[in-house]
C-alpha cells in the first residue's frame, strides 16, 4: 500500500506535529510488515451484556457512577439458556467497595444458562479462588489494567494500588484461557495519566491482545463536564503502543466519546496502525477500504 497516515488529516482539518506523524508513519509500516491487509469491524449484536448485580454498584466512580449498568440485561430476570439474545454473553456488573465484580456467587447460575453460549468475564479485582472458580465458565476475561495510584484513588474511589492490578491480571493468566487487558485512556478525568505505565507493564507481563477505550466523559457522573483526552495525545499512545507491540493485536474497543470526536478518533486508530475497531465510524471504513484493507466483520464482542 503506498498510502501514507497524513492522507486523512485533510479530511478532518487535523494539524498535527511532524514528529507525531513521522512516528504514526512508522507505527503503519510496523503494522503492514506485521499483520495482513485487514481490519477487524465488530458490530456486537450477537453479544449480549448481563449484569450480575442489576443496576446496582457499590462505587461511585467519577467516571461512571453506574451509568451503563443500566442498558445490560439483569441477571435476576435470565431463567434458561433460550432466555439469552445472541452467540455470547458479556458477564458484567456493578463493584463491591473492593473493586471486584461479584460474578462468584452468580456462578451456579450462569452455568446452568450457558448452552452453547460463549462467556466474556469482566471482574475486577477478583481474588485467587473466585478466579478459580470462574475459570472453567471464561471462554474470555476482560480486565481493566490501571497504570496510576492516583487514578485508581481518585477516579475509581479505591483503596488499592497499581501492584494489585499487576498481582490479579497475573492470576488470571495462570487460570484463565484467555484475558484481554483493557487501557482506558483519560481515565483520570480526561488527562493522561498512567496509561504508559500500564502498557509498560502489560508488556513486561504479557499478553495476547490489547483493547483500548477512551473516556466518555458521562450525564450524571463527576466527570460529565471534562473534556475527552487531546486527540493528538491518543495518537502519540496508539503509535507507542503499535511500536511496543508490533505483533500484539490492538483494537479500539466500544466505550469512546461520540460525534466528530470519535469520527477523527477512529480515523487515528487506522492511520497508527490498529487492528480493529468497534462499532467504526463510517469514515473510517471507508478509508480502510480505500487503503485496500479487506474488512474483517464479526457481531460479537472483540474481546472474542
Amino acid at each position: 500500500m503506498s498510502h501514507t497516515p497524513t492522507e486523512f488529516l485533510h479530511q478532518v482539518n487535523m494539524h498535527l506535529p511532524a514528529e507525531l506523524l513521522a512516528q504514526m508513519q512508522q507505527a503503519w509500516l510496523v503494522r503492514q510488515e506485521n499483520f495482513a491487509p485487514t481490519l477487524v469491524v465488530s458490530r456486537p449484536t450477537d453479544t449480549e451484556s448481563i449484569s450480575v448485580t442489576g443496576s446496582s454498584c457499590a462505587l461511585h466512580c467519577a467516571h461512571c457512577n453506574g451509568h451503563y449498568l443500566g442498558a445490560m440485561t439483569p441477571l435476576a430476570a435470565l431463567t434458561e439458556p433460550a432466555d439469552l439474545h445472541g452467540r455470547s454473553c458479556l458477564i458484567s456488573g456493578g463493584c463491591t467497595p473492593e473493586g471486584k465484580v461479584p460474578v462468584a456467587a452468580a456462578l451456579t447460575k450462569l452455568a446452568a444458562l450457558k448452552g452453547n453460549h460463549r462467556y466474556n468475564f469482566h471482574v475486577g479485582l477478583v481474588s485467587e479462588e473466585e478466579i478459580k472458580a470462574l475459570a472453567p465458565l471464561a471462554d474470555v476475561v476482560s480486565f481493566d489494567f490501571v497504570g496510576d495510584d492516583v487514578t485508581i484513588r481518585e477516579t475509581l474511589k479505591l483503596h488499592k494500588q497499581v501492584a494489585d492490578y499487576v498481582n490479579c491480571y497475573r492470576l488470571l493468566r495462570r487460570y484463565c484461557r484467555k484475558v484481554v487487558p483493557h487501557i482506558c485512556i483519560g481515565l483520570h478525568g480526561g488527562k493522561l495519566s498512567g496509561e504508559a505505565q500500564a502498557l509498560a507493564l502489560l508488556q513486561q507481563e504479557g499478553l495476547s491482545q490489547l483493547v483500548f477505550i477512551v473516556l466518555r466523559p458521562t450525564p450524571g457522573t463527576e466527570y460529565a463536564h471534562v473534556q475527552p483526552p487531546d486527540l493528538a495525545q491518543v495518537a502519540r499512545f496508539f503509535c507507542t503502543a503499535r511500536l511496543a507491540l508490533p505483533k500484539t493485536p490492538l483494537i479500539l474497543g466500544c466505550m469512546r466519546p461520540g460525534g466528530s470526536y470519535r469520527q477523527t478518533l477512529d480515523l487515528l486508530a487506522l492511520a497508527c496502525g490498529l487492528n480493529g475497531i468497534v462499532q467504526p465510524a463510517p469514515a473510517a471504513v471507508h478509508m480502510a477500504t480505500d487503503w485496500n484493507l479487506k474488512i474483517q466483520a464479526t457481531k460479537e464482542c472483540c474481546a472474542f
